[in-house]
């Protein structure tokens, strides 16, 4: 039995809806009956089906199918992934082929066999949900598999009690916030947490709030059907559906606009929603991670944060602390950003000179865990010897304030990355304020922090 088994049965006869009805129902499945094509599009579009079973004729002086058919197209333009098996009893070779031109999935001739009528159904139904299954799966591999996770390294004792408390939440349902700079690894984090959870075996779905534009917002979460607006050419299955059974990560929730907040709030609160064009309502099955590098009590009180959102996400906070407050954890992580990368780039017999490691302890690591990663793949790349030396790594303590003669020695892309940086630190982190004051927009700023390493 396929986990939705809820079928629509469109009938204008009275007995046959009864024994149709009592048919399904003694296999186990969930009828609902309707008795006009009306009736019949709109519980299509307030329910979830598995199948629908539809009459070609709702009149009786009426034999040409003709309702059946404009009901059969209507069907599929809501809903084109929906099974719709066509009933009629002046059933003929012309009339099946053209149904199933149309869309149809099947076609039962009355009267018909009770064996036949539930093979059908049951074949119709696993099908559905095969595709959903599939839909699912390609719209994930799409959008969100990208790199893999890399191994977690932790050995400081300022990161035992994230650890702790990591290990202690991460088999419940409770949503977490998760603090900290800037390639801190929260994501890792937030995986980490999804793999020891009950719902390791579902999809960690991940999405960058402040990274979405405004004029797409409810459809990159929520989805779309076809036709719900000009580009809307065919149905898209949003995050919330792509973390059904798993675990949703959103990141950079602070940099979200108020309008963006309230519509997420909605949804969080109810654990319902509805995809851009449709009013069917689907429900929220997903474990909720939330991560963001600002204080949002502080933006809270700026009124630049709903502090009943807030609320709503941050039942468990674990705050993770800047790579300098974990010197003993460079060491490690770097070794293992050098394993992987000798390996990509088939370097063996790589490793680090004393200098480089003193060079790597002393730094600040501004850019956290992401910038000793870029730092290590860079130094892995344009090193000619057995040993990485300082010099390979490219570390400049005083690049937060360069000189102009080492301004003049900079590639576009330096200082590109350099005024960036400089803008966050005097907007403290805020991307959308930054993003304001060097004149690019959310999106652009975002593909810019992402490409250097902020």
């Amino acid at each position: 039995m396929p986990t939705n088994n809820r079928v629509l049965i469109a009938d204008d006869n009275r007995d046959v809806l009864q024994a149709i009805r009592l048919a399904l129902k003694a296999e186990g499945f969930l009828p609902d009956c309707v008795s006009t094509p009306a009736d019949a599009l709109k519980r299509v579009e307030q329910n979830d089906y598995a199948t629908v079973l539809i009459d070609l004729n709702y009149h009786l002086d009426t034999t040409s199918g003709k309702e059946g058919m404009e009901l059969l197209e209507r069907i599929k333009e809501r809903e084109p992934d929906l099974p719709v098996v066509v009933m009629t009893a002046w059933a003929s070779i012309d009339v099946a082929v053209e149904c199933m031109r149309r869309g149809a999935s099947d076609f039962l001739q009355k009267p018909w066999e009770d064996e036949r009528l539930i093979a059908i159904v049951r074949t119709q139904c696993l099908l559905h949900e095969t595709r959903i299954h599939t839909t699912r799966l390609k719209a994930e591999t799409r959008s969100l598999r990208k790199k893999g996770v890399s191994g977690f390294v932790a050995q400081s004792r300022v990161m035992k009690p994230v650890l702790e408390l990591v290990e202690s939440v991460a088999d419940s349902d409770a949503s977490i916030l998760i603090t900290g700079e800037n390639g801190t690894g929260k994501g890792v984090i937030a995986n980490l947490i999804h793999q020891n959870s009950s719902r390791s075996d579902a999809s960690f779905i991940s999405v960058n709030m402040g990274g979405i534009p405004e004029g797409v917002f409810e459809s990159e979460l929520f989805g779309h059907v076809k036709g719900a607006f000009t580009d809307a050419k065919e149905n898209r299955i949003g995050r919330f559906e792509m973390a059904s059974g798993g675990t949703l990560f959103m990141d950079e929730v602070a940099n979200m606009p108020m309008a963006q907040q309230q519509k997420l709030l909605r949804a969080l609160e109810t654990r319902e929603f509805e995809r851009v064009g449709s009013s069917k309502t689907l429900r929220l099955d997903a474990r909720l991670i939330t991560a963001t590098n600002a204080d949002l009590q502080a933006e809270v009180d700026q009124s630049r944060f709903r502090m009943d959102l807030l609320y709503r996400l941050n039942t468990i906070t674990i705050h993770l602390p800047p790579l300098r407050e974990r010197v003993e954890d460079i060491e490690p992580l770097a070794t293992s950003f050098l394993s992987k990368y000798t390996s990509k780039y088939r370097k063996a017999d790589l490793g680090f000179s004393q200098n480089a490691l003193e060079a790597m302890k002393a730094y600040e690591w501004p850019g956290n865990i992401r910038e000793l990663d870029h730092a290590i793949e860079r130094a892995a790349l344009t090193c000619r010897q057995d040993e990485i030396g300082e010099a390979e790594l490219g570390l400049n303590p005083s690049r937060e304030s360069p000189s102009r003669a080492n301004l003049d020695d900079m590639s576009l892309e330096e200082v590109e990355a350099y005024l960036m940086r400089r803008t966050l630190a005097r907007c403290d982190g805020k991307a959308n304020e930054a993003a304001k004051e060097l004149g690019l927009s959310r999106s652009a700023f975002y593909r810019r922090m992402q490409r250097y390493g902020l």
